[in-house]
């Protein structure tokens, strides 16, 4: 598995988790007082928030991703449901290997 489709997943799994914690889990310690829902929530959305930026990083250097690339691919996972259309538009990327140096 290369490092692209790892954050490929990793972006569908942070995408997920972000909507997860900001439409179900706040909503559960606001209205219903379960403060744990975001305590967990959040600390797994945090973990797959870090990993996304490493591979972001990791990406950019491997796949020689332009600057401008790598920042808006990192600022879009500070949106709900953008990181499901960064998936699909790396998916048709025709390059699924890293470039050579």
């Amino acid at each position: 598995m290369n490092t692209l489709s790892i954050f490929r997943k990793v972006a569908v799994a942070e995408g997920i988790s972000y909507i997860a914690l900001l439409f179900i889990a706040m909503p559960m310690k606001y209205f219903m007082d379960m403060p744990l829902a975001v305590k967990y929530t959040g600390w797994a959305h945090g973990l797959l928030f870090v990993l996304y930026a490493i591979l972001v990083i990791m990406c950019l250097v491997e796949y020689k991703w332009s600057i401008g690339k790598a920042a808006l691919i990192f600022l879009g996972s500070l949106l709900p449901f953008v990181p499901f259309y960064i998936d699909r538009k790396l998916k048709e990327e025709p390059v699924d290997q890293p470039k050579a140096s």
